[in-house]
C-alpha cells in the first residue's frame, strides 16, 4: 500500500504497511480502485453534460463515494466492494444513455474500460495497479494532481452534507467530474494543474456556502450558548462527527424515552443551533477530540453514534456499543441505515447510563458569522481605539502527532488585547480555557465545526469591507493545523481568495514537493509554524 493523504502519514512520507489511521492494505487498494472507477464514471458524466444528459443519482453517488475514501471514514472492505460495483453499474448505464443521445463516447486513448474482478482478492490486485502514489518521472505535476485529488475529497464531504439538507449546485458536481478526469490524464502541464488546484478552492467555497445555507436554513443561525461538560443522571447516547441531520433525527427518536443526548468532537457547535437546542433532552458535551476516543468512549455508559469521519478502531470494551452511520464503516460494527436508530436506542436503554449528576466546566459556542457581525460595530470601534490590537484565527484539525501542543501554548500566550477565533476540532487543545473578554466581547470565539469555515471567511470579508482594506491588510493572522482532506480543501479556498501569510502545521503535507511549496511560498507567503514565541513576535512585532 501507499497512502500520504493525511498529516500523520508514517515518517512524514507515506504509510506503506498499514495506515497510521488503522487503514489496512486491502482497504487502501479498494479506495484507490474506487477513485479510479469514479474517474471513469465522471468521464461519461462530463460527456453527458455536453448533450444535456445529467444524472443526479450519478452526481450524488460520486460525492458520497469520494467522501468514503477520506481519512477516518470507512474501513470496511465489504462496503468498498459494494461502492465499486455500484460505480461500474452507473458508469455502464450512463454510457448507454449518452450513446442513445447521439454521442459516440469512448474513454481517452490508452485507457481501457475497467472491468471489476469477481473476487475480493482480484479487486485488491486491480486497486494496487492504479495505486495513488508519487511519480519520480514528473513529481511536481503528480504533487499538484494529488493536491487536487485530496482537495476534491474535502469538497465532496461538504457537498455531501449540504445535499442531505437539500442544497446542491450543478457547478460543484460538474467540476468534481472534470477534475477527476484530469487527475487520471497522462499529464496536464504545470499551469493547467495549478489552475485546477485553485479552481478546486473556488468550488469548495461554493460547497461551503451551500452547507452554510443548508444548516442555517434547517436549524437557524447559531446563537451564543453555554454548553455543560458534565453529565446528568440517567441514560445517555453520544453523537460524534459532523452531520446535523443525523443529530436531529436522533433527538427526535429519543424524545420522551428518558435518554439524554450528548455531543462529542466536532458535534459540539450543534448546541448553538435554535432548531436543535430546543430539545430539552439535548444536554451537553462529552469528551474532546477524535484521537482521544479510545479512552473516552470506554467510559461512556451508553450507545455511541459515529455520523461522519473521525472513527478509530473500536476497542473491545465498547465495540458492541458503537454504531456507524452514513459513509462511516468499520468491519463487524453495526451500521444504521435510513435514520432508523432503534438498535442504538435499545442498546442505550440496556446500559446503565450515568449513575449521578457529574459537575463540570462549561464552554461557549455559537459565535458564527451572524452572531459576530451582530456586534460588528463594537468590534470595529474597539479596533479603531486600539482596545483590540489583533485577531488570530487558530483553527483546523487536531491529531495525536507530537507538535500539536504548539496551538495550546500559542493561544495561552496571545496578549490580552487580542482575540482568538477558532473552529474545527483543533480547538479542543484550548476550548475550555477562560481567556476573559474585551469590552464584553469574549476573547475566545468558537465559530463552529470545520464545516463552518465559510463563517470565518465571511467574517473576514465583512471586516475588510468595514475597514475598506483587503483581508490581507486586516489585523488578522491565520494559524492553522491540518490533518485530513477537508483541511486541504479549505486551504485551497484561502489560496483562491488570495489570503497570504498563513502559518501551517504541525508539519507540511508530504504530497507537496519542494518546487510546489516554493510556488506557494512565493505567491502566498505560506510558512510553517515555528514556536509560539517566535511566531507571535513575527506577527505582532
Amino acid at each position: 500500500m501507499f497512502c500520504y493523504q493525511c498529516e500523520q502519514t508514517a515518517k512524514g512520507e507515506g504509510c506503506t504497511k498499514v495506515g497510521v489511521c488503522g487503514k489496512q492494505p486491502d482497504v487502501a487498494a479498494l479506495q484507490d480502485l474506487l477513485v479510479y472507477a469514479l474517474a471513469e464514471l465522471s468521464f461519461y458524466a462530463a460527456e453527458g453534460r455536453k448533450v444535456e444528459v445529467v444524472d443526479r443519482e450519478v452526481d450524488v453517488f460520486t460525492i458520497e463515494a469520494l467522501f468514503a475514501t477520506l481519512t477516518n471514514v470507512d474501513f470496511d472492505p465489504a462496503r468498498f466492494v459494494a461502492l465499486i460495483d455500484r460505480a461500474v453499474v452507473l458508469r455502464d448505464t450512463l454510457k448507454e444513455t449518452v450513446k442513445a443521445a447521439g454521442v459516440k463516447v469512448e474513454l481517452p486513448t490508452g485507457q481501457s474500460q475497467f472491468k471489476p474482478e469477481a473476487t475480493l482478492e482480484g479487486l485488491i490486485r486491480q486497486g494496487e495497479g492504479v495505486a495513488i502514489q508519487p511519480d519520480s518521472s514528473n513529481p511536481d505535476i503528480t504533487s499538484l494532481k494529488h493536491t487536487l485529488l485530496f482537495g476534491l475529497k474535502g469538497v465532496a464531504a461538504y457537498a455531501y452534507h449540504a445535499q442531505i439538507l437539500g442544497q446542491e449546485d450543478n457547478a460543484v458536481y460538474t467540476f468534481i467530474h472534470e477534475a477527476l478526469i484530469a487527475i487520471f490524464k497522462k499529464a496536464p502541464d504545470l499551469n493547467e494543474a495549478l489552475s485546477l488546484v485553485l479552481k478546486c478552492g473556488e468550488i469548495n467555497l461554493r460547497a461551503m456556502e451551500l452547507l452554510d445555507a443548508a444548516n442555517t436554513g434547517a436549524y437557524g443561525h447559531p446563537v451564543p450558548t453555554k454548553v455543560p461538560l458534565g453529565a446528568k443522571k440517567g441514560k445517555a447516547v453520544l453523537v460524534s462527527g459532523h452531520d446535523l441531520k443525523d443529530l436531529e433525527e436522533i433527538l427526535k427518536q429519543t424524545e420522551g424515552k428518558g435518554i439524554y443526548v450528548y455531543t462529542h468532537g466536532e458535534m459540539l457547535p450543534a448546541h448553538g443551533y435554535p432548531g436543535l437546542k430546543k430539545y430539552p433532552h439535548f444536554h451537553g458535551h462529552y469528551g474532546t477530540a477524535w484521537q482521544n476516543q479510545h479512552k473516552e468512549f470506554a467510559r461512556f455508559p451508553g450507545a455511541i453514534l459515529m455520523t461522519t469521519n473521525c472513527i478509530q478502531k473500536p476497542n473491545d470494551s465498547y465495540k458492541d456499543n458503537i454504531f456507524t452511520l452514513g459513509t462511516v464503516g468499520w468491519p463487524n460494527v453495526t451500521h444504521i441505515s435510513n435514520h432508523n436508530y432503534t438498535p442504538a436506542i435499545e442498546k442505550t436503554l440496556a446500559m446503565p447510563g450515568f449513575p449521578e449528576d457529574v459537575n463540570g466546566k462549561s464552554v461557549m459556542v455559537g459565535f458564527a458569522r451572524n452572531t459576530v457581525m451582530g456586534v460588528a460595530g463594537a468590534v470595529i470601534e474597539a479596533v479603531k481605539n486600539k482596545t483590540i490590537r489583533h485577531f488570530f484565527l487558530v483553527a483546523g484539525c487536531d491529531g495525536a502527532k507530537p507538535g500539536r501542543n504548539y496551538y495550546t501554548e500559542f493561544v495561552e500566550k496571545v496578549p490580552e488585547d487580542c482575540i482568538v477565533l477558532t473552529l474545527a476540532c483543533g480547538k479542543f487543545r484550548f476550548f475550555d480555557k477562560d481567556l476573559g473578554d474585551i469590552g464584553g466581547i469574549p476573547r475566545l470565539l468558537d465559530i463552529g465545526q470545520c464545516n463552518d469555515a465559510y463563517s470565518a471567511i465571511q467574517i473576514a470579508v465583512a471586516l475588510s469591507k468595514a475597514f475598506n482594506v483587503s483581508v490581507n491588510d486586516l489585523p488578522l493572522s491565520l494559524v492553522l493545523s491540518w490533518y485530513e482532506q477537508k483541511a486541504v480543501a479549505i486551504l485551497l479556498t484561502l489560496l483562491y481568495l488570495g489570503i497570504k501569510n498563513i502559518r501551517l502545521g504541525p508539519s507540511l503535507p508530504a504530497f507537496v514537493t519542494s518546487n510546489v511549496l516554493d510556488v506557494l511560498v512565493k505567491n502566498f507567503g505560506i510558512k510553517p509554524i515555528t514556536t509560539p514565541d517566535e511566531d507571535l513576535k513575527a506577527i505582532l512585532g
